[in-house]
């Protein structure tokens, strides 16, 4: 799943002044929205318990996420340009 965070993101103007770079948590959420619209899991029903960040993404910038996995737990990467942004887990919180 390709997205963009556009310039006027309502998180970047603190994140940080001068110099916006993408919060991880935005990237986090893009994580999550691509395990619920590949695997249908809803993201309330999802949890990182291992994250890594590597490099920061900045406003207007492509980038992916890739995921590897099955039902409950899946490896992520967030990538631009084959460089990763962001690694680690997303596993569903209601699996048997």
């Amino acid at each position: 799943m390709s997205f963009i965070v556009p310039a006027d993101h309502p998180s970047l103007p603190g994140h940080f002044p001068g110099r916006p770079l993408v919060p991880g948590v935005v990237l986090l959420d893009r994580v999550l929205d691509a395990v619920e619209a590949v695997h249908g899991v809803a993201t309330g029903a999802l949890a990182l318990p291992r994250v890594k960040f590597m490099q920061p993404l900045l406003p207007g910038e492509s980038a992916r996420v890739e995921l590897d996995g099955a039902m409950p737990r899946w490896r992520f990467r967030v990538l631009r340009d084959g460089d990763v942004l962001a690694s680690g887990e997303v596993v569903a919180t209601d699996a048997p």
